[in-house]
């Protein structure tokens, strides 16, 4: 299953320049200048590029930024954790507080996403001057960067709304526009639905293509996109994307334990994954390798000890950070077979405490025994694929669309049928499908995944987010102001005296 995408991205480093200092620097290829007729290997050279960001969401540019984590420390399912406060990966303290600054705020992910942006804006050009190029493949390569596009915006999107936006080859100093976040919202919007478009994608991939995009993806993040904007003009044909993948994508929801292992990869249920490989991550690159830092970020301090919960001695130690708060165990309801999927919990004295230690740790994508053989920079190159999207989304996405947002049922698929399959799987008994009971539903099914903060920000119930917990060091007040991060300074002192200042966000 990993084969394809190790040989897309060596395409892609062999056909491109590492990426610049600057995160809007246009890097075109060896084989076809910018501009230039592109043949079908130099398309793909650019396009393996793209997909190659999706590894670097937990380590590059020299800075640890785990969109899944940063998120879920910005919610109520986790503390910061690690080894302090402030002394030890300080900026996740104050993202986790409300409190990032325009110094301490998540640069590296800012930069990521920007190299992703730029990456596939030369994509996009490189199918644009295509030559002797089979069109169904054309528009499928076509269709990918655009979707892969749309992914990487939407995070710069969520964390800062009001941004710089390109499409096209930039002349120095290599400065954009700043687009208002509904601008960038419709230009987000706009790629997903030329993705989706005329079935350019398959619904789903199979063994020889898994890692790349699909229609069912590209439906799913624009349903991310549009319930997050609240745009209800989109809501029924949301619906009806989760409808059709209910109907012909094949999938099922699986085994819920088996998900998270090496062998659940590309499972029945994957709709949408990151692929790592164990190797070629080290300290002193700042934009290479395969692997995955987040098992290595979240697992207890020199663990020795066997998980509780699961009973089982597979698990290794890491960093400490993450701790899952104490309130979440008893979230789940006797026999869900979701909470020791989805928890650890390690006995005192079996690893060493940190900061905000509760004893429980995210499962899913704890560092594991044997995942890792990297001969170098080892927290860097675990192997766990981090699921991106998953078909239990599309049920719960669907049973929200219904009940809260008052869509009618779009075919088979009513918002009983999604809560049932979902309880069903987790081996618990039916409720009935209500507004309340939806929501808990996603918080249980998704703890760890960086789905739950914007499920609470888009839902406007943000007063969960204001907490005084003096035990855990956590005092916090969310706002509307809230909503959007501090652009990083160093990001605005390049625009000063531009046409192009960037302006900041007001938070």
């Amino acid at each position: 299953m990993k084969n394809y995408i190790k040989a897309i991205f060596f395409a892609a480093l062999f056909g491109l320049t590492a990426c610049g200092d600057d995160f809007l620097t246009v890097q075109p290829t060896d084989s076809q200048e910018a501009g230039g007729a592109a043949t079908e290997g130099a398309i793909l050279a650019n396009l393996g590029a793209c997909y190659q960001i999706l590894l670097f969401d937990s380590y590059a540019d020299f800075n640890y930024n785990s969109v899944t984590l940063m998120s879920d420390m910005m919610g109520d399912d986790v503390f910061k954790g690690g080894g302090s406060a402030t002394g030890d990966q300080a900026m996740l303290y104050y993202l986790s507080q409300y409190t990032a600054t325009d110094v301490e705020t998540p640069a590296g992910l800012w930069n990521i996403y920007y190299s992703g942006l730029s990456r596939c804006n030369n994509a996009i050009t490189a199918c644009e001057n295509a030559v002797d190029v089979d069109e169904d493949k054309l528009n499928q390569y076509k269709a990918e960067a655009h979707f892969l596009r749309a992914y990487y915006v939407h995070w710069l999107w969520k964390y800062w709304g009001n941004i710089p936006y390109f499409e096209e080859e930039l002349p120095k100093p290599y400065l954009a526009p700043q687009f208002t976040a509904d601008q960038v919202y419709a230009e987000i919007i706009q790629d997903l639905d030329f993705a989706i478009a005329g079935d350019k994608l398959p619904m789903k991939t199979n063994v020889s293509t898994h890692g790349r995009a699909s229609l069912a993806a590209a439906m799913m993040l624009k349903a991310r996109v549009v319930m997050y904007q609240k745009d209800a003009s989109k809501y029924s044909e949301v619906l009806a994307d989760m409808q059709r993948i209910y109907t012909e994508g094949g999938f099922g929801l699986g085994d819920y334990a088996k998900i998270w292992s090496r062998e659940g990869e590309f499972g029945e249920g994957s709709i949408f994954e990151a692929n790592h490989l164990p190797e070629g991550k080290d300290w002193g690159e700042a934009w290479s390798g395969f692997g995955t830092n987040l098992p290595a970020f979240i697992s207890p301090n020199e663990l020795k000890g066997t998980d509780l919960l699961s009973g089982l001695d597979i698990y290794q130690g890491g960093w400490g950070f993450a701790p899952v708060r104490p309130e979440m165990v008893d979230l789940f309801e006797d026999g869900d077979t979701r909470m020791s999927a989805s928890i650890n919990q390690f006995a005192a004295g079996t690893y060493t405490e940190r900061f905000q230690n509760t004893g429980y740790f995210i499962a899913k994508y704890a560092a594991r025994k044997e995942y890792n053989d990297a001969p170098y920079g080892t927290d860097l190159n675990y192997e766990n694929n981090l699921r991106i999207f998953r078909y239990a989304e599309a049920l719960l996405n669907a049973a929200e669309l219904m009940v809260i947002h008052g869509e009618a049922p779009a075919g088979d698929l009513t918002a009983q049928v999604a809560l049932d399959e979902i309880r069903t799987r987790a081996k618990v008994d039916p409720v009935a499908a209500t507004a309340e009971n939806i929501k808990l539903e996603r918080r249980r099914e998704f703890i760890g995944e960086g789905i739950r903060y914007w499920d609470i920000v888009r839902w406007g119930e943000t007063d969960l987010l204001n907490e005084n917990i003096p035990e855990f060091f956590t005092e916090r007040t969310w706002s509307e102001s809230k909503k959007y991060l501090p652009i990083p300074q160093a990001e605005i002192n390049k625009t000063q005296g531009t046409e192009f200042e960037l302006v900041q966000n007001n938070y």
